[in-house]
């Protein structure tokens, strides 16, 4: 599926290095002034131009990602219509993966795609690629934007790359993998201030469901805790009880609800590149260089996608919660 959500539903499309990627955001309410600029703060944060990290993949950083809206936005203010919009892809070179052609990526979703359709798009990954996170961006920042206006605050940050948790010493990690042609894994957290007691529904409705659905649909998210998490195995309950991660029953309760997202390494590296290139030829390098585009850690890009997906999903339950 494409789309997420039941009242406010965003439904992505595009590949990575297809004409451009985008989205459509319906059931926003009419009205609502959006501003632009948080959005492309959001976009520059998802490309890395806001900072100088070593972890940052080549393409990101060239990407101008400008948005071109489509539909239901009017002089800033929405419509109430389908907002409807794009981005182009500038730095689009699929000639860069030819020589993947007809290779599998170990760690990608190349073979799975092709055993679920009978085709791919092998360029840079396709649809299965994390540059369509932009698009979650776009829409994520446009619901994190009403939020903001009823006091739901969403803040996201990188806690942890491989073993180390100073965040001082995290480019220093990245490097060092990226110096060795390897790549390393990271922990986001985030949290929310600002939602009312009650939102959520029993069982198979609650909202932690919601949120771990949304990201783990996160490429590269390999897991997702809330509260105490997995950490609260080793606790004694007397403790662990006190770290419900703002959540009881699958229900808010007026507290920070807080949780975390853990991020694979990035499988495509120089190493695993020169394997394959290896493999493809028992031994012997094929014509057709391979060349890496891909991030030292992809975590450091996906905190403002995470900040989005939660958006989206908080915007959607809030909906169908107007009684709250």
């Amino acid at each position: 599926m494409n789309s997420l959500g039941n009242k406010w539903i965003f439904t992505s499309f595009g590949e990575s290095h297809s004409a451009a990627i985008g989205g459509v955001l319906d059931g926003i309410p009419a009205g609502m002034h959006i501003d632009f600029a948080m959005i492309r703060e959001a976009l520059n944060r998802r490309a890395g131009r806001s900072s100088n990290s070593v972890a940052v993949s080549p393409r990101a950083v060239r990407e101008e990602d400008e948005v071109e809206w489509l539909s239901g936005v009017f002089n800033g203010v929405t419509l109430g219509t389908p907002i409807a919009f794009l981005i182009r892809n500038r730095d689009a070179r699929p000639e860069d993966y030819e020589a993947l052609k007809h290779s599998f990526r170990q760690g990608h979703a190349d073979f799975t795609y092709q055993a679920k359709y009978g085709i791919r798009d092998w360029r840079g990954g396709g649809r299965a690629s994390a540059r369509e996170t932009a698009a979650r961006v776009v829409a994520g920042n446009i619901a994190a934007q009403h939020l903001a206006k009823q006091g739901i605050h969403i803040q996201a940050r990188l806690v942890q790359v491989g073993s180390e948790t100073r965040p001082e010493h995290f480019d220093e990690v990245i490097a060092r993998y990226r110096g060795e042609g390897d790549s390393i894994g990271g922990i986001i957290a985030c949290e929310v201030t600002g939602l009312p007691a009650g939102l959520g529904e029993p069982i198979f409705d609650k909202l932690q469901a919601h949120l771990a659905f949304a990201m783990l649909s996160i490429n590269a998210c390999k897991g997702f805790d809330y509260g105490s998490g997995f950490a609260g195995v080793s606790q004694p309950g007397s403790i662990a009880n006190l770290r419900s991660g703002g959540l009881l029953g699958g229900i808010t309760d007026g507290t920070p609800l807080t949780f975390r997202c853990v991020f694979k390494p990035t499988p495509t590296t120089p190493k695993a590149l020169a394997q394959l290139q290896k493999d493809q030829s028992n031994g012997q390098m094929v014509n057709g260089k391979i060349v890496n585009r891909s991030d030292a850690c992809v975590a450091v890009r996906a905190v403002p996608v995470v900040e989005a997906m939660t958006a989206l999903v908080l915007a959607d339950i809030l909906s169908m919660n107007k009684d709250i």
